[in-house]
């Protein structure tokens, strides 16, 4: 499965000739280096949560006029897309199998934030293979201990370098994927990537850079 980050929290997974795109959000338009044409071809659309920058109500309707790909996530994200006429397979527990997708869907709160509300957090485990939280680092994703490939945020408002190790620990990928680090500096995206390979080969810990829009790892 090849997996390319289109800034911030937005991954493309390709396996199977199917494509399936990760959390569409605002910062990955934002600058227009990427740009929602570029995902027509896609067949499915999971988002994992409301946050805008995970969730881009104009780029998402615009993607899916384009490609027609079906949308999949909470009720929540569901209530959001209504207004903008978008249908959205509600799936937030369980076990089912899209395409040359399988994911398994479990609820994982967000992480604490300065606000008065958190949205619904939905994780996903695709093809055995691949964990994204989406924002969480929820006790309930120890359950995937040992997954191949772990989806971390890096840069957050709720997180400094000692909570991603703290959750790297807890679930002890083989790999990372690098992500949620879209609103840094490209100098500050390196410096820090520097500093996580370092800590993170210690504990034989992959960490490819996907840095930049188009940057892709084979898993």
């Amino acid at each position: 499965m090849l997996v390319t980050k289109y800034i911030h929290s937005c991954l493309l997974l390709e396996e199977g000739g199917e494509q399936l795109l990760f959390d569409p959000g605002i910062f990955t338009f934002k600058e227009g280096l990427v740009k929602p044409e570029q995902f027509r071809n896609i067949k499915w659309m999971v988002v994992t949560h409301t946050h805008p920058d995970h969730f881009d109500v104009n780029a998402i309707k615009q993607i899916i006029e384009l490609s027609g790909a079906t949308v999949i996530g909470n009720d929540e994200v569901a209530e959001g897309l209504h207004p903008a006429g978008i249908n959205v397979t509600v799936f937030e527990d369980g076990k089912e199998t899209f395409g040359a997708f399988t994911l398994k869907a479990l609820p994982a709160k967000h992480q604490p934030i300065l606000s008065d509300f958190l949205p619904k957090n939905t994780a996903f485990l695709v093809n055995e293979t691949l964990l994204n939280g989406g924002d969480s680092f929820d006790a309930a994703l120890e359950s995937h201990r040992g997954v191949f490939n772990l989806a971390v945020p890096v840069q957050a408002p709720y997180l400094t370098e000692l909570h991603v190790m703290d959750y790297v620990l807890r679930i002890h990928p083989k790999r990372i994927i690098p992500v949620h680090d879209g609103y840094a500096k490209d100098f500050f995206i390196e410096q820090r990537y520097d500093n996580y390979q370092k800590e993170f080969k210690k504990l034989d810990i992959e960490f490819p850079r996907l840095a930049r829009p188009g940057d892709s790892v084979t898993i």
